[in-house]
C-alpha cells in the first residue's frame, strides 16, 4: 500500500449514536484509492513517526499536522438540492409553494434548455457547494436531457459525489416548461441513466436518480413507468417531494382519489422503497410515518426552505422520525430558502425543532449534536451512502473537511480554555466556508485555503 495522505491531530465524527465522538492525537490514513487505511486515537504527536514505522508502510507521505485549533470532520451531506435554482435562491418568499413554483421556478428552470447556460450556472453551483463543504449532493435537474448530462458531467470533473436526475413532469406545468408525454420523459430518463453510467461505470461518484418531480406534475402512466425502472434497476435511487404544505398535499389527493394519503399513492407505484428520498415530509400522519419506516425510507428535511417558502411555518416532526428509526438528513433546497449553507440547515433545524417542541408539546427538541448527526452520517444513511461515507472508518471512502477555527471570518472568538467541543460547537452555530479550508472527496483535494 502506498499512502496518498496522513492527517495527526483532532477529528470528529458520529459513530452510531447522535453524539459526535472526538478523537485527540488521532493518526488518519489514507490509501491511494481515496480508502481509509488506519485510523489510530491517542497517538502524541512525539509518537507519530514510530507508530507509522510498525505500520511498515512501503511509502509515507508527509504528515498533516492538524493545529490545535483544527480538526477534521465528514463532508457534509445535501440530501435535497435543486441545482437550477442556484440562480433563483432568495426570491419568492411569502408565496404558497404552487404560485411559487409556476411564478418563479418554472420560468427559471426552463432556461436551462440552452446547454451554456445550464453549464454557466451548474458549474457556480458545484463550486459553491463544493467552497462550503458538501462533499455529497443530490441534486434535482431540470428536465432537460442535455443540461442534466452537463450537470453529471461537471460533479464528474470536480470530484463531488452526486446523485443526479432528471424532474420527471409531463402535466400540470406551463407548456413552455413540461415533458410532452410520459413515453418521452421515460425515454430521456433512460437516456440519461445509461449516459451517466457511460461517465462512472461503477456509481463510484456519481449515480443516476429517479426524480418524479411530484406527483402533482406526473400522471399514472409516468409514475408506473418510473417504478417499473425502479423495480428493475434495484440499486438506482429515488427522489420526490412529499407532504411538503398542506396546498401541495390537497392537491395531489384530488388529482388520485383513489388515495387518502401520499404514502399509499408512492408505494402503489412503486416508488416507496429503501432507497426513496423523501423531501421535507412537514405534514405527517402516525400512519405514514409508520409507512415509511415499514419501507425504511429516508427523509430529506429542509427546516430552512420549509420557514421561507411555501405557505406557513412548517416544522417537520424529525423527533418522532428519529424515535421511529427512519433515515433523516438535511438538505438546503437551493432555491427555496435564504441559505445554501448546511452550517445554516443545522442552524435553522434547531430552531425548528424548539418551534415544534413549543407548538405541539412533542419529545424533545433536537440538539447542536444531532443537527450534525444529520449532516453527516444521517445523510449518508439517507442516500443509502453509509458503507462509504458518511464518517471516518476503516475501509471508507475518505471524504473530508479540514476546519480551521480561527480564520479570519464572524465565528465566535477563541478562548485559552476552549476545549476541543467547544470549538466545535462555535464553529457549528457561528462559522462559514472561510473555516472550512479544506475540502476532500475520496481523498482528492477539492477546496485549500492557504
Amino acid at each position: 500500500m502506498v499512502c496518498q495522505l496522513i492527517f495527526h491531530g483532532t477529528v470528529i465524527h458520529c459513530e452510531e449514536c447522535f453524539e459526535p465522538r472526538i478523537l485527540k492525537d488521532c493518526v488518519v490514513i489514507v490509501a491511494r484509492d481515496g480508502c481509509i487505511s488506519h485510523i489510530k486515537p491517542d497517538v502524541p504527536e512525539s509518537q507519530v513517526q514510530g507508530f507509522l514505522s510498525t505500520l511498515q508502510l512501503p511509502e509515507v507521505s508527509q504528515v498533516r499536522s492538524l493545529q490545535q485549533t483544527e480538526f477534521l470532520i465528514p463532508g457534509v451531506i445535501d440530501t435535497h438540492n435543486h441545482a437550477p435554482q442556484w440562480s433563483q435562491r432568495g426570491l419568492g418568499g411569502g408565496l404558497h409553494i404552487l404560485e411559487w413554483l409556476s411564478e418563479v421556478t418554472f420560468p427559471n428552470e426552463a432556461k436551462f434548455q440552452d446547454p451554456e447556460h445550464a453549464r454557466k450556472i451548474y458549474s457556480s453551483c458545484v463550486d459553491g457547494f463544493i467552497k462550503q463543504g458538501v462533499t455529497t449532493a443530490s441534486y434535482y435537474g431540470s428536465l432537460h436531457c442535455e443540461a442534466t448530462k452537463i450537470l453529471a458531467e461537471i460533479c464528474l470533473a470536480k470530484g463531488q459525489r452526486a446523485l443526479i436526475g432528471k424532474c420527471n413532469m409531463n402535466r400540470n406545468a406551463p407548456d413552455y416548461y413540461r415533458d410532452k408525454d410520459a413515453d418521452e420523459s421515460l425515454k430521456v430518463t433512460q437516456d440519461i441513466i445509461n449516459y451517466i453510467y457511460t461517465l462512472d461505470e461503477s456509481g463510484s461518484l456519481i449515480k443516476p436518480i429517479l426524480t418524479p418531480r411530484f406527483a402533482i406534475c406526473c400522471d399514472n402512466e409516468l409514475l408506473t413507468g418510473l417504478g417499473s425502472i425502479a423495480t428493475q434497476n434495484p440499486d438506482i435511487p429515488i427522489q420526490t417531494h412529499f407532504n411538503e404544505a398542506q396546498q401541495e398535499i390537497d392537491a395531489t389527493l384530488s388529482l388520485f382519489p383513489g388515495f387518502q394519503n401520499e404514502a399509499d399513492l408512492y408505494e402503489s407505484f412503486a416508488l416507496l422503497t429503501n432507497r426513496t428520498i423523501l423531501a421535507h415530509c412537514t405534514i405527517m400522519t402516525d400512519y405514514e410515518i409508520d409507512k415509511l419506516q415499514q419501507a425504511d425510507c429516508g427523509v430529506a428535511h429542509c427546516p430552512i426552505a420549509n420557514t421561507t417558502v411555501g405557505g406557513g411555518f412548517m416544522a417537520a416532526p424529525i423527533r418522532k422520525l428519529l424515535n421511529k428509526g427512519i433515515k433523516v438528513g438535511l438538505g438546503t433546497d437551493s432555491g427555496g430558502g435564504f441559505s445554501s449553507s448546511i452550517l445554516d440547515a443545522i442552524r435553522q433545524a434547531i430552531i425548528v425543532s424548539n418551534a415544534r417542541q413549543v407548538m405541539t408539546s412533542e419529545p424533545a427538541a433536537l440538539s447542536i449534536w444531532e443537527c450534525f448527526y444529520l449532516a453527516t452520517l444521517g445523510g449518508a444513511r439517507v442516500c443509502s451512502l453509509e458503507e462509504r461515507i458518511g464518517n471516518f472508518q476503516v475501509g471508507e471512502e475518505f471524504d473530508a473537511l479540514v476546519v480551521q477555527t480561527e480564520a479570519c471570518g464572524v465565528m465566535t472568538m477563541l478562548q485559552d480554555e476552549d476545549s476541543p467541543k467547544t470549538m466545535f460547537e462555535k464553529f457549528l452555530i457561528s462559522g462559514d466556508d472561510r473555516n472550512i479550508a479544506e475540502v476532500y472527496v475520496r481523498g482528492r483535494q477539492l477546496k485549500k485555503i492557504s
